[in-house]
């Protein structure tokens, strides 16, 4: 007797499909198809960071270390916008995508990792793009450990993806989470890691400090970039640790989501 189940291959092909498809709708959608088109989707984090490292540079802010300030505002402006942007983009993919979601191969979880997607691969390339642009310049040294920089940067999207399912998920039970979660970036920010390096706290704030997971992802990437010349502190097991519950956490209100939707 023949199944009339899709196999696991094919099932896997039908949602790389859907997923493309989403993918191709989401940017087009965003970006148009004038003027630069999908090329916004580097060229934006591109002219944030880059507007972010000229003004450090022009104030003179070289916190009194040996690190270049090109490098340190580059590693830590990009780092903000991925989890930044992972989560505050992805809030609106449920209601902007709420006719899709009727159709059975289109699942919430879809439509977050999409956005999820694009911010990822846009600041990776503004990332890439302004490093190589810097060290050419003779404006940034090459990274001391390429793949430690990758390492970190894969942990930061990691984060990124876990607070977007959690975040975008939790949008479809109420709408104060939304307005909460504008407010909470700001708050966020200058404790990110972004605009200092933990050894350069005082001991019990930097305790207090390093409660955040992002801002460990940050101490990994720059210790792959400038190596001993700033002493690090990071917990790689305590990152992982938060970044598992909170993406387990947020598959459990993506699945509660749909159901919502689909009772509706």
């Amino acid at each position: 007797m023949i199944s009339s189940q899709p196999s696991l291959l094919r099932s896997i092909a039908l949602q790389m499909r859907v997923l493309h498809a989403l993918l191709m709708r989401e940017v087009i959608t965003r970006y148009g198809r004038q003027n630069l088109g999908v090329l916004w989707v580097f060229v934006e984090p591109m002219i944030f960071t880059g507007g972010v490292t000229a003004l450090w540079t022009a104030v003179g802010m070289n916190h009194g270390s040996s690190i270049p300030i090109v490098a340190f505002a580059v590693t830590g402006y990009s780092s903000v916008l991925l989890w930044r942007n992972c989560a505050g983009l992805s809030i609106g993919a449920i209601q902007s995508n709420i006719a899709l979601l009727h159709h059975r191969n289109v699942r919430v979880i879809d439509v977050i990792l999409v956005r999820c997607v694009i911010e990822i691969a846009g600041v990776a390339a503004s990332f890439s793009i302004l490093s190589t642009l810097f060290i050419f310049l003779g404006w940034m040294t090459y990274p001391i450990d390429p793949l430690q920089v990758v390492f970190g940067f894969l942990m930061l999207a990691w984060f990124g993806t876990a607070l977007a399912l959690t975040i975008a998920a939790a949008t479809a039970f109420s709408h104060v989470v939304e307005k909460l979660w504008a407010p909470a970036t700001y708050l966020l920010f200058p404790l990110a890691g972004a605009a200092f390096m933990a050894d350069w706290l005082p001991p019990k704030f930097r305790e207090v400090v390093l409660w955040l997971p992002m801002v460990h992802g940050v101490e990994i990437l720059r210790e792959g970039f400038f190596g001993n010349v700033v002493r690090t502190h990071y917990d790689v097991g305590y990152m992982a640790s938060i970044c598992m519950l909170l993406t387990l956490f947020g598959l459990y209100l993506v699945r509660e989501a749909g159901l919502r939707i689909e009772a509706k």
